[in-house]
């Protein structure tokens, strides 16, 4: 690997910021630089202080500022062509456009196809790291993983477990299921920088049999994540209710079978009830804001300071494709109006905290990924807040990082990604 010596302004977080001005909550060196070696951050300081090593390349990427590379803790790679498909309200844009969709990556071919053009788009956006749902067939699980390997990305994925409720070309069996996910367990998870995340798509499409594997694979993989979707539309909670009508609640389906704990990722937590709040707060289990899907499908405004007030853990993600966009800083744009719709607010420190080391943290990741830290991989993002007329513009009257940041959370996109490192490589062009 290259040893590289990138300057630029650095900006990386130790802790959520409290409010908008908490400094001890970041580093931010006007003039810096990063000494990556061997795919990781060797030395970090002002620029006038780290000597780059003889043969060492330079890259300087003032005025921009570089980050952590972001991370999206809940996306579908089958998803990437039912992205923007119009009408329709959850299950039935599931019924209509996903599954149907998704039966197309029984094909080996057509699966890795994608992943590549997923991955390609999430790197476009300057996202380094992801938590993916895959299909619900082995052989494309091994073609993202595959994928994902070759270009060295940290990616956290599972097949969706589903033996019910959707097209009988992509059900599996408790048993059938089971033994997949031990086998790209084996296959993949901790090989290179690949992790496995156990995944029952949703209550909806598991009975309780496969729900009880999927306990099981965590309990005998502690190791693994797992990842599933809650409470994200009335009509779902309703017919959750009743294929379980024993359960307490829909929190409680999963947390019967083994379900919940602290690297335990429930999608959306829209809708929760005073109980399930509880449960997942004494958990550790985390909810994850989706608010660029949660507008597109009407599904309801996700109570981002209730929950926190509550004790109970939040990860930031763009659900594509329920979510229309694979930026994040699009997905920070939504969910700052859908907490200004409920008298709350986003100031934008804590959106880049959200977006870097608080996904890392939800994750058990934040000394692997999402710090400017010395031993950390260097998966980096640089953003130009002049990168179009309108930003450029806006620009010219910014006076503090606080408002180049709201800038960027506001008006960036892929537009706004200078250039991205994996590992200290370049992934994207300056």
């Amino acid at each position: 690997m290259t040893t590289r010596f990138i300057r630029g302004r650095l900006l990386s977080f130790h802790r959520a910021p409290q409010t908008i001005d908490d400094p001890a909550a970041y580093c931010y060196i006007e003039d810096g630089a990063l000494l990556v070696q061997e795919g990781r951050i060797a030395a970090i300081g002002e620029a006038a202080e780290i000597t780059p090593p003889l043969g060492a390349e330079i890259v300087d990427h003032r005025p921009h500022l570089i980050l952590p590379g972001l991370i999206d803790a809940h996306i579908h790679y089958p998803q990437a062509q039912v992205i923007a498909s119009y009408g329709a309200q959850l299950m039935d844009w599931l019924n209509n456009y996903t599954f149907p969709e998704e039966q197309k990556f029984a094909d080996p071919a057509h699966a890795a196809r994608i992943a590549e053009l997923f991955l390609t788009e999430l790197l476009r956006h300057g996202t380094t790291t992801a938590v993916v749902y895959g299909p619900s067939y082995k052989v494309a699980l091994d073609a993202f993983f595959a994928a994902a390997n070759a270009r060295n990305m940290r990616m956290l994925a599972g097949k969706s477990m589903m033996d019910r409720n959707a097209p009988p070309d992509l059900c599996d069996t408790a048993q059938s299921s089971y033994d997949d996910c031990k086998a790209l367990i084996a296959s993949w998870h901790g090989v290179g920088r690949a992790g496995y995340v156990i995944t029952p798509r949703f209550a909806i499409t598991s009975t309780a049999a496969q729900l009880d594997a999927a306990g099981t694979l965590l309990a005998e993989h502690p190791d693994c994540w797992a990842q599933t979707h809650i409470a994200e539309n009335h009509s779902e909670i309703a017919l959750t209710a009743e294929l379980f009508p024993n359960a307490p609640d829909y929190l409680g389906v999963y947390e019967r079978h083994g379900l919940l704990g602290r690297r335990t990722l429930l999608g959306h937590c829209i809708h929760l009830v005073e109980r399930e709040r509880k449960v997942m707060a004494e958990t550790g289990t985390v909810a994850v804001f989706c608010p660029t899907s949660n507008l597109f499908l009407g599904s309801g405004l996700f109570d981002a300071d209730g929950l926190a007030a509550q004790g109970v853990r939040q990860g930031l993600a763009t659900d594509v494709g329920g979510g229309d966009s694979y930026s994040m800083l699009r997905t920070a744009n939504e969910a700052y109006k859908i907490m200004q719709l409920q008298n709350q607010t986003l100031n934008p420190f804590d959106a880049f905290y959200r977006m870097t080391r608080g996904n890392a943290e939800i994750l058990g990741l934040e000394a692997e990924i999402g710090d400017l830290a010395v031993g950390s991989a260097a998966d980096l993002v640089v953003l130009d807040s002049a990168a179009t007329p309108s930003m450029a513009l806006r620009k010219e009257t910014v006076e503090t990082l606080a408002e180049e940041l709201f800038l960027l959370q506001i008006l960036g996109d892929d537009r706004a990604v200078a250039a991205v490192y994996v590992a200290g490589e370049a992934a994207k062009a300056a």
